[in-house]
């Protein structure tokens, strides 16, 4: 299943690079939902390509019932984006890992970060699988959802987060 949003920001890439590189703001993030953040982990300087690993423990009230049978009421999820350094801009790319515990559902795919006229973009476009066999698109169908709305409230959030200062 595909996996496309893209979120206008007013800020520029640099601001909205350290605020996805703030443990802070993952916590913020991640309890938002009523999760919690297991690790955070950033490999590299952010000036330049880094790697950002995120492993949240979610609640999955909010996700299909299907999904629910194979996870439990709890699922751990880990996010790894790594990210090129940036242009002249401040725009950047990321290829983009998401797995979902024990489900056998993945995504993979890129992100972006552009410099525009009034801030930035910040945009991702994945692809959701699953490796079951016969149903394992039905999850997959299930699971693109709410994988979506959880990457737009992240791309949402980041600029509140800046602007609290």
């Amino acid at each position: 299943m595909a996996l496309n949003a893209t979120t206008d920001l007013t800020h520029a890439p640099d601001a909205i690079i350290a605020t996805l590189a703030d443990r802070d703001f993952a916590e913020h993030l991640t309890g938002l939902v009523g999760g919690s953040l297991k690790s955070f982990d950033i490999s590299g300087d952010t000036a330049a390509a880094f790697t950002l690993t995120t492993v949240r423990t979610l609640p999955t009230d909010r996700a299909p019932e299907m999904a629910r049978k194979f996870v439990g009421q709890t699922v751990e999820v880990t996010q790894v984006e790594s990210w090129s350094a940036p242009a002249a801009d401040g725009s950047r790319e990321a290829t983009l890992k998401l797995t979902v515990g024990s489900l056998p559902v993945s995504v993979a795919g890129t992100e972006s970060l552009r410099a525009t006229e009034s801030g930035s973009a910040l945009g991702v476009e994945a692809t959701v699988s699953s490796s079951i066999p016969f149903v394992g698109g039905k999850i997959a169908s299930a699971a693109e959802p709410f994988i979506s709305k959880a990457l737009s409230l992240q791309g949402a959030k980041v600029s509140a987060w800046i602007e609290r200062g």
